[in-house]
C-alpha cells in the first residue's frame, strides 16, 4: 500500500513548492491529500482543510506554510499520529520546531521534493 503523504500549504499555483511537493510525490507513487483551506481542489485532488478532516491515517505530512499557520497545525499533526513530519525551508522556524517537539514529534528540517530524491525544479 503506497505511504499516504499530505501536503499542507498544497496550492492549484505549479510555481509554488506547495503545489511542486504535490506533483512530486505523486510521480512517486505515493497517495498524495492536499490540505489547503482556501483551495477546493490541486491538480485534479479534492483539498481537506485540515489534517483532522482527512479520513484514516496519514504516514508524512510536509509543511509549506508560514511558521504563524505551521505553529497553530502541529497539534493536529500530533493528535493525527503522523510519523514522519517535514518542515520545509521557510516553515521551519524555531517556535513550530519547539512546539512540534513538545508535542513528542521529531521534525525533518529540509526540503521534502529534494529528501525524497527529486529536483524542485523539475516540476
Amino acid at each position: 500500500m503506497p505511504k499516504v503523504v499530505a501536503v499542507v500549504g498544497a496550492s492549484s499555483n505549479r510555481s509554488k513548492f506547495g503545489n511542486k511537493a504535490f506533483r512530486a510525490f505523486r510521480q512517486k507513487g505515493f497517495t498524495v491529500i492536499p490540505v489547503n483551506p482556501n483551495e477546493p481542489e490541486v491538480e485534479g485532488t479534492r483539498t481537506f482543510a485540515s489534517l483532522l478532516d482527512i479520513p484514516g491515517e496519514v504516514d508524512m505530512v510536509t509543511v509549506y506554510v508560514p511558521p504563524q499557520v505551521g505553529l497553530r497545525i502541529m497539534d493536529d499533526v500530533a493528535r493525527k499520529g503522523v510519523k514522519e513530519l517535514w518542515l520545509n525551508p521557510g516553515a521551519d522556524d524555531d517556535t513550530v520546531i519547539d512546539r512540534a517537539r513538545e508535542l513528542g514529534l521529531e521534525p525533518i528540517l529540509a526540503c521534502s521534493i529534494v529528501g525524497h530524491g527529486e529536483d524542485p525544479d523539475s516540476y
